[in-house]
């Protein structure tokens, strides 16, 4: 093997640190998908705020029922905190996206400062725990290593606020599914938005899928025709780049935030 093109952004499925012993190049499709995986997560939160996918189902059931004030109401994301752990390409999009749509203040976990969403976002570095308690909004944007399975499980999800909101759009091993379902029903958290899941394709009896403050997609972050067309064309170039000896920008050498 002397090369390997990824189709996609992450590469969790690739062991880099064998590649690199082995002088094997490996190439991702960082960018072109940042705007399209934003939106997702940012799909996913109003989704989730609005119980948008509990109400369609209403209506395509034909059970719109009698008008109930203060059932199953949602709840509005002006000024809300919007705490992103990963703040890399996708989650400054992300963050990019709340500050303009909603005015919310951003905070975020890395391994290192973003100078940039410092200065132009007004975005705040703190903790992990900090960032854990003091989010209204949590969303995932990290590379996932076997490190942080599980990551965000029963003692996490424990210390988030009642009223908050999950959104993961990176993958489904940072999240124990059991404890972030034990999470909503006990009313630990306010909902969760997911387009990655724990086991992913998730099992067809997860009660999760039940709930109504939950909405569930089935891993479609960069599924528009633009973002899939750039990831091909990059994919290739990536090809090229290595037929030629050449270093091209894409290329995974280590696994950081």
């Amino acid at each position: 093997m002397k090369a390997i093109a990824l189709y996609s952004v992450g590469f969790d499925h690739v062991n880099i640190d064998e590649a690199n012993k082995r002088k094997i190049p490996v190439g991702n499709t960082p960018d072109v998908l940042s705007k399209a995986t934003s939106d997702v997560a940012f799909l996913l939160m109003q989704t989730v705020a609005r119980r948008a996918s509990y109400y369609f189902e209403k209506v395509k059931s034909g059970n719109w029922g009698s008008f109930d004030p203060l059932q199953e109401l949602g709840q509005e994301l002006y000024g809300k905190t919007l705490g992103i752990f990963g703040l890399g390409r996708i989650g400054f999009e992300m963050a990019e996206k709340c500050k303009k749509a909603f005015d919310m203040n951003i905070i975020y976990h890395n391994r290192n400062r973003n100078e940039e969403a410092d200065n132009t976002l007004n975005a705040k570095y703190v903790s992990f725990d900090d960032l854990v308690k003091r989010s209204d909004i949590l969303s995932i944007h990290a590379n996932f290593t076997d490190e942080e399975t599980d990551l965000f499980n029963a003692s996490v999800f424990r210390k988030m606020k009642p009223d908050s909101i999950f959104i993961n759009t990176a993958r489904g091993g940072f999240h124990n599914q059991k404890d972030l379902y034990n999470a909503l029903i006990e009313k630990e958290i306010w909902g969760a938005g997911l387009d990655v899941t724990n086991p992913e394709p998730i099992e067809d009896h997860d009660p999760i899928l039940e709930l109504s403050n939950v909405c569930i997609l089935p891993h479609i972050g960069s599924a528009t025709v633009e973002a899939r067309n750039g990831m091909a064309k990059l994919a290739a170039e990536n090809l090229i780049a290595f037929s030629k000896g050449e270093k091209n920008a894409a290329l995974c050498e280590s696994r950081s935030l």
